[in-house]
């Protein structure tokens, strides 16, 4: 129909705004210490990375662009100055530019789910995006609660823990496979729209020497977290963190029927 036709038609004139998180956090691989006055994690001399969730985010963000879905992705960060890094990644993997929301407050501790999602939310509203991806969670707070709350607080559709994207030729939904525990959940929503990115969206990439040169001249504009006018009081405090006790040390079995002894008398795992 012609209606349609022109609606296509403008889709692909406008294409969408996509604004995507990334934070700053523990690298994956590093095995954390608990800082000699139990605080918290000890973050002195730390190898530190962007969340691998939000990687996935932001990877699902260019491959938009990359399909022509996407005319721009911005990447936005909320940290303290090392946060810049982390966003300089972003546009090497891709992104157009980027925003850098400052604050001194510790990321893993102080700076909490809802305060966060409000300081995107100032963000979003500044840019106007069609659409927004997160990473399903971050791994040093496991809260995985960040983008609902934005969702809510900016009165949009939201799915989380999404395998894979598909926005529609007109621009005006999605439909977007979810994994659950009971298995995948296909979900149709319009745009504007909040996604959280899952394990098995699709897999990042590695950026290329030259693009991580380009990314230094990438725009990358600041703003200081006291000005978005968030109240950023501290409502849960950490009051001091443990490591876990040391797992008992591995015995040798003669046989499996001694093996079997020990899983009925000692482990109590079989009846």
């Amino acid at each position: 129909p012609p209606s349609e036709f022109f609606r296509q038609k403008l889709f692909v004139m406008s294409k969408l705004r996509v604004l995507v998180g990334v934070k700053r956090v523990v690298d994956y691989a590093v095995r954390v210490r608990v800082a000699p006055d139990a605080s918290g994690v000890d973050l002195s001399s730390v190898k530190m990375s962007m969340n691998p969730f939000c990687e996935i985010a932001c990877e699902e963000a260019i491959k938009l662009k990359e399909a022509g879905v996407a005319s721009e992705v911005v990447a936005v960060s909320v940290g303290p100055k090392q946060s810049v890094e982390t966003l300089r990644s972003a546009l090497a993997m891709g992104a157009d530019r980027a925003v850098h929301v400052a604050t001194e407050l510790r990321l893993d501790q102080e700076l909490q789910p809802l305060a966060t999602a409000r300081l995107l939310a100032e963000v979003a509203k500044r840019e106007a995006p069609d659409l927004v991806i997160l990473g399903k969670q971050a791994i040093d707070g496991d809260n995985a609660t960040t983008g609902p709350m934005l969702a809510e607080l900016l009165q949009w559709p939201h799915v989380t823990f999404a395998s894979k994207v598909d926005v529609a030729a007109d621009g005006a939904s999605a439909t977007i496979d979810r994994e659950t525990d009971a298995g995948i959940d296909t979900v149709k929503v319009d745009l504007p729209c909040l996604v959280t990115a899952d394990l098995r969206l699709n897999t990042p990439r590695y950026p290329k020497l030259p693009n991580i040169m380009k990314a230094k001249k990438k725009p990358l504009e600041a703003l200081d977290a006291a000005d978005l006018g968030v109240d950023l009081t501290v409502v849960n405090a950490v009051t001091s963190v443990k490591a876990p006790p040391p797992r008992p040390p591995g015995v040798t079995v003669a046989n499996v029927d001694e093996l079997l002894d020990k899983l009925k008398t000692e482990a109590k795992v079989l009846s």
